[in-house]
C-alpha cells in the first residue's frame, strides 16, 4: 500500500467518472506497505479504496483476486466487494497499469491484538476457507518455500549480510524447509497475507479482511500458520504471545477443526511462512526504488519468529 504512481486531480476525476459512484470529492494517498499504490477516495456517493497495481501482481491474476472478493462477499464473509465500472469491468487500465475500485469497510487495524480479537480472526479465517468452496477460478501459490529459497539465493549471502549479519543463514534454512514441505493437506483458497493491518475491527468484531492480492489455492493449515506468525508476536518478532496464538487457533477450530496431520505440520508450515516474509522483505529492502513513498520492512523481524518456531516446534500449537 505504497504510493509509487502519482495521479493528478484531472486523471483521478476521469477515472472515478467511469464508475457509478458519484463525483470525486477527494483522494488521499495511503503511504504504507510496498506493493501497490492506494488512495482513500471520497465521492458524492461514498468512500472507496482505489488501488493501482505496481509490483509482484500480474494483471492476468486480477480476475482471480477481484472475483474472489465478490464470491466471498456474496457468501457473507466480511470482505470488500469490487466496484465494477459502467461497462461491468472489475478493473481498468490507467497509463498502462491496472487499477480497481474497492468497497470501503469500517473498522481499524489493531497493533496489539487481544485474545478475543485473535479468536474472532481465527474463526473468520476458517469461515473464509469454507466459503471459498465453489469459486470457479484457481491460482497457484507463487510464493511457496521453493520460491523463498530462490529469492534469498538471488539476493546473495553478501547482500543479505549487509542488511544484518544473521540474515544470510536464511538461505540454508529455506532450502531445508522446501525439502520437507508437505503437499497433501486439505486445500482451499487462502488469503496467505493476513497480518493485523489486513484486518479491520470494531472492538473484537472483525469488520473486514482486506488485501487479497496474495490469495491462492493452497493448504488451509498454511494460511493459519501465516496468520499465527503475523498475530502472535510483538513488534520486531522479539516476544511470542502464547495466549494470543492459542486463541487464534482455538477460534479457527471452532469453525473448522484441524486434522491430526495438519496440526503436526503447523511448526514446519510456520517456518515456511516466516521464510516467505524474510525473502520478500529482503528483496524489497534491496530493490525498492529511490524516492518512492514507501516504508521498508525489516526482514529480521521474521528471522526472529523463524528461530522461535525452529526452537519450540509443535508445543507452540498444542491444544
Amino acid at each position: 500500500m505504497a504510493v509509487y504512481t502519482h495521479l493528478g486531480a484531472e486523471d483521478l476525476a476521469a477515472l472515478i467518472g467511469c464508475y457509478d459512484v458519484g463525483d470525486l470529492l477527494s483522494a488521499k494517498g495511503i503511504a504504507e506497505g510496498v506493493s501497490n499504490s492506494n488512495w482513500l477516495v471520497e465521492t458524492t456517493g461514498g468512500r472507496f479504496i482505489l488501488t493501482m497495481y505496481e509490483r509482484r501482481i500480474d494483471p492476468a491474476d486480477l480476475p482471480f483476486f477481484l472475483g474472489l472478493l465478490d464470491h466471498l462477499s456474496a457468501r457473507g464473509c466480511p470482505v470488500p466487494a469490487t466496484i465494477h465500472d459502467r461497462a461491468g469491468a472489475s478493473f481498468r487500465l490507467v497509463g498502462g497499469k491496472a487499477a480497481a475500485l474497492i468497497e470501503f469497510l469500517p473498522g481499524v487495524s489493531v497493533d496489539r491484538p487481544t485474545e478475543g480479537q485473535a479468536r474472532n480472526v481465527g474463526a473468520v479465517l476458517a469461515q473464509m476457507h469454507l466459503a471459498s468452496a465453489g469459486f470457479a477460478l484457481e491460482r497457484a501459490n507463487a510464493l511457496g518455500p521453493r520460491t523463498s529459497a530462490e529469492v534469498l539465493t538471488g539476493c546473495g549471502a553478501e547482500a543479505l549480510a549487509a542488511i544484518d549479519p544473521a540474515l544470510s543463514a536464511a538461505i540454508a534454512f529455506a532450502e531445508q524447509v522446501a525439502a520437507r514441505w508437505p503437499h497433501d493437506l486439505p486445500r482451499a483458497v487462502v488469503h496467505s497475507d493476513l497480518f493485523p493491518d489486513n484486518v479491520l475491527m470494531l472492538g473484537e468484531e472483525v469488520t473486514g479482511l482486506i488485501d487479497f492480492y496474495f490469495a491462492c489455492n493452497d493448504m488451509m493449515a498454511y494460511d493459519l500458520a501465516v496468520t499465527h506468525a503475523a498475530w502472535s508476536f510483538s513488534e520486531g518478532g522479539r516476544a511470542h504471545h502464547a495466549a494470543v496464538g492459542a486463541a487464534l487457533v482455538a477460534g479457527y477450530e471452532s469453525v473448522r477443526p484441524l486434522t491430526s496431520a495438519e496440526r503436526a505440520a503447523l511448526p514446519l508450515l510456520a517456518q515456511g511462512a516466516c521464510l516467505r516474509f524474510v525473502s520478500s522483505r529482503a528483496q524489497d529492502w534491496l530493490e525498492s526504488p529511490a524516492g518512492a513513498l514507501v516504508t521498508r520492512k525489516d526482514p529480521m523481524d521474521f528471522m526472529r519468529r523463524l528461530a522461535f518456531y525452529r526452537e519450540h516446534g509443535e508445543p507452540v500449537f498444542a491444544a
